[in-house]
């Protein structure tokens, strides 16, 4: 049975659908709402009931959270005593790139997804382990408690996904949240995937050296540095060999990258320097003015800069 289509929200974006997604979009779950949170992001509430699915190493991870029901939901093939966990609201699953597992859901049920790319993840495995994103995943959990994400589930289905501001207070309190998933269950591959991940990618020093090097030239509001050819040239490589392994190694091409570097670094001053007038930002970020940092922003994020800095003050006490 075919999901019951929802509207997608203003800031949908043409991108496939997470394999998650779209599993669920071809079963009885029906999709109440989405959401494109840019930063590679994805946010989806669904409801099912009296179905049958089951995910196969889907290549992106994938955090879920209960908002209703839970009780009657089962891992098939998972041994149940009497005292293993369960579901009920607020709980928490995480489903990694590799997870497979076949689900059965009897009684009602209402969730909610993010949906985390690679890029989105290998920003955050550099960003706070300073390590090769390829070499980390996240442990899969059934029916985990947290307060945290049990605290984000209710604060972002409680907000509405297609006014602007209220999106982008769900964009915030998403990046948090999958902050926190990161630091409490990424874990390393097991050695005979850490192993075959080796044969390709950038050296971690010279990994380090190239990523340095961007954040350098971001801070201080220059494109120069920033070519194909100046950072091949840090990593001892030519073009075409560098951008092939920056992309194996960090899941995105080092456009992509420094397009989203930049983009983080325009929200920390949205939010933290409200004296600034938009063209400072833009000239703190290596934005060509004002125009050029909002239609940016739009692309990358989902909302200019202006909607952006209107709404830091709501996401920030959100």
């Amino acid at each position: 049975m075919s999901t019951a289509s929802a509207p997608p929200s203003p800031a949908a974006s043409a991108a496939p659908a997470p394999q998650v997604f779209a599993v669920l979009s071809q079963s009885r779950a029906q999709l109440e709402r989405q959401a494109d949170l840019g930063g590679a992001l994805r946010l989806a509430q669904w409801r099912n009931r009296e179905d049958h699915t089951g995910y196969e190493r889907p290549g992106h991870h994938t955090l879920s959270v209960y908002l209703h029901g839970g009780q009657d939901v089962r891992v098939v093939g998972e041994r149940s005593p009497q005292d293993a966990p369960h579901g009920e609201p607020g709980t928490f699953c995480i489903l990694p790139a590799e997870h497979e597992s076949q689900w059965q859901i009897a009684g009602p049920l209402r969730f909610v997804h993010l949906y985390l790319s690679d890029s989105a993840w290998a920003q955050r495995i550099v960003r706070l382990l300073d390590a090769e994103p390829r070499a980390y995943t996240l442990a899969p959990r059934i029916f985990g408690q947290d307060p945290a994400l049990a605290r984000w589930g209710r604060k972002v289905s409680a907000l509405d996904w297609g006014d602007t501001a209220q999106r982008l207070q769900a964009h915030e309190l998403s990046e948090a949240a999958l902050d926190h998933l990161v630091l409490m269950a990424a874990q390393p591959h097991a050695r005979e995937r850490a192993l075959h991940l080796a044969k390709g990618g950038l050296a971690p020093a010279a990994r380090r050296r190239v990523l340095d090097q961007i954040e350098a030239q971001l801070a201080a509001g220059q494109t120069e540095g920033l070519s194909l050819a100046e950072l091949a040239a840090e990593a001892n490589l030519s073009e075409f060999h560098f951008a092939r392994m920056f992309r194996h190694s960090l899941g995105c091409s080092v456009h992509g990258w420094i397009s989203q570097r930049r983009s983080a670094r325009a929200l920390a001053l949205l939010r933290e320097r409200p004296s600034l007038s938009l063209a400072q930002v833009a000239a703190h970020c290596g934005y060509a003015s004002a125009s050029h940092l909002s239609r940016s922003l739009r692309v990358d994020l989902g909302a200019t800069a202006g909607e952006w800095r209107r709404a830091a003050p709501a996401a920030s006490s959100a």
